[in-house]
């Protein structure tokens, strides 16, 4: 059994004043990953900090993470899974963000389930077949 980290989870995290690597000792019986477009989105964090000195607390959280919950990589075979998810969802007409989807797929290509914050759950809760574990907000 595994989970891939959503970002809403890491800013469920952070807004509860909780080090994002609570998230392993919550969850240690389980695997954990990060696919590389949520470790892409709190790198935007990064980026659009207002000073340089937030800049490098948030780089600093973000490798102290990434140093213990592995990076999976957007490659051919999650891109696949991508597709045929985006196929399902399109025919039944329930689309979800491309960002989440992405996450979505990265789970079901390592058949893990995916740890979301409350506010994105309805998102990943669309995907047939993927088990959806929610932090409390």
């Amino acid at each position: 059994m595994g989970l891939v980290i959503d970002t809403s989870a890491l800013v469920v995290l952070e807004r509860a004043g909780s080090r994002w690597e609570h998230l392993v000792s919550s969850f240690a019986a389980e695997s954990l990953a990060m696919p590389a477009i949520v470790y892409a989105e709190i790198l935007v964090g990064v980026f659009l900090a207002g000073s340089a000195e937030r800049a490098t607390r948030r780089r600093a959280r973000l490798d102290a993470l990434a140093d213990l919950v592995p990076i999976v990589e957007f490659d051919r075979q999650v891109a696949a899974v991508w597709a045929d998810v985006f196929a399902t969802l399109s025919r039944a007409g329930t689309m979800i963000p491309a960002n989440d989807l992405a996450v979505a797929a990265t789970a079901l290509h390592l058949d893990y389930g995916v740890c979301v914050g409350p506010a994105d759950e309805r998102h990943f809760l669309a995907v047939p077949g993927l088990r959806v574990e929610t932090l409390p907000g």
